[in-house]
């Protein structure tokens, strides 16, 4: 199958225009901020762009991040005007021929960020052996992921090394596509349904557990949309099963416990996250608005103190006392679906 994707990517896609849905080539809603930042990036970098998501979390100047499926490199030259001179962004991706459209243009943006020398830098690999790479243990201090996971045949090494290669508090922060059920298997060979990032997507739940297996405890639901996919054939081959977009991050604390923990904690933001002045998001059921005292769990306590978060906020309370769990820990299915009653499964 990986040779599939590289012919898919490398040879039968020249464009986004040429995908048959929209399953991995869309946007959520771009920021105000962005949008000066993607105006800088090269017209062929961006017409090859193949995300489905904005994989751009906060506070990043200064960091090395690596971007794992990175193709032609749009995300990663947003992410070098991010970093700034002093930060290095890392892209990896299988197929050379988006690597060759990426390092085309790296000296291009270069000079257009107005840098001395370029802070980014392109490997052929794979996102499942970036041990074959020479990237060390603990070496990165964040990585970004748009849409690719999914095409990876085997998911639990991409985050089994992810984990490895993450600094201590470090972030695995990533938009991909994920099912409401299990994919059947004849389906996750067709070689079109698994190059639009259909078939070789994650059932939801399975990838909570899979998460968890390799160190990230406590994934956070940070945005997702329903896939809606305008190809009657496609449609025809995949029946009732529904797709999302979704982001997720994943932080490397071992401390974190696997549920909602209240121990009598509390924060408040103090507004002082670039472009957050009035609240902060820190995933999709924490919205914190600026100055307020806000409850929180073990976990998101941790999350925010034992990061890159923690100049940002003042901490209330610790972990002397236990008050059992949050009330609202529920499961199901955690997307929305204009065909069914929103669900909070919030937990403060």
């Amino acid at each position: 199958m990986q040779e599939t994707v590289q012919k898919y990517y490398g040879e039968t896609l020249s464009c986004s225009d040429d995908l048959q849905t929209n399953a991995c080539c869309t946007d959520a809603g771009i920021p105000d901020f962005v949008k000066p930042l993607l105006a800088q990036v090269h017209d062929e970098v961006m017409t090859r762009y193949y995300g489905c998501g904005l994989v751009l979390p906060e506070l990043l100047e200064g960091m090395t991040i690596l971007d794992l499926g990175c193709g032609a490199g749009r995300d990663v030259y947003v992410l070098s005007q991010l970093v700034g001179e002093k930060g290095q962004v890392i892209g990896v991706d299988m197929t050379e021929e988006q690597l060759a459209v990426a390092r085309k243009h790296e000296k291009f943006h270069q000079k257009a960020f107005g840098y001395k020398r370029s802070n980014v830098r392109f490997l052929h690999g794979y996102i499942e052996r970036l041990d074959e790479l020479n990237l060390a243990d603990n070496s990165v201090d964040m990585i970004v992921s748009n849409c690719v996971i999914n095409l990876a045949p085997d998911k639990s090494a991409v985050l089994r090394e992810a984990y490895r290669v993450l600094k201590p508090g470090g972030e695995l922060y990533f938009s991909d596509v994920y099912s409401d059920r299990r994919i059947p298997v004849v389906l996750t060979q067709d070689p079109v349904l698994y190059g639009e990032c259909l078939s070789g997507a994650l059932y939801w739940n399975d990838f909570v557990p899979l998460a968890r297996t390799h160190g990230f405890t406590d994934p956070r639901l940070i945005d997702d949309r329903p896939i809606t996919i305008d190809n009657a054939e496609i449609i025809q081959k995949i029946g009732n099963i529904k797709f999302y977009s979704a982001t997720y991050r994943l932080f490397k604390l071992p401390e974190l416990e696997l549920a909602c923990e209240d121990h009598g904690q509390s924060v408040v933001y103090r507004g002082t996250i670039p472009h957050h002045p009035h609240a902060f998001n820190l995933d999709k059921h924490h919205f914190i608005e600026t100055g307020k005292q806000f409850p929180v769990c073990g976990n998101t306590w941790r999350m925010l103190h034992d990061t890159r978060f923690i100049e940002h906020f003042d901490f209330y309370g610790n972990f002397n006392q236990h008050f059992g769990i949050f009330p609202g820990c529920g499961m199901g299915i955690p997307f929305d679906d204009a065909a069914r009653n929103e669900q909070s499964g919030g937990c403060c």
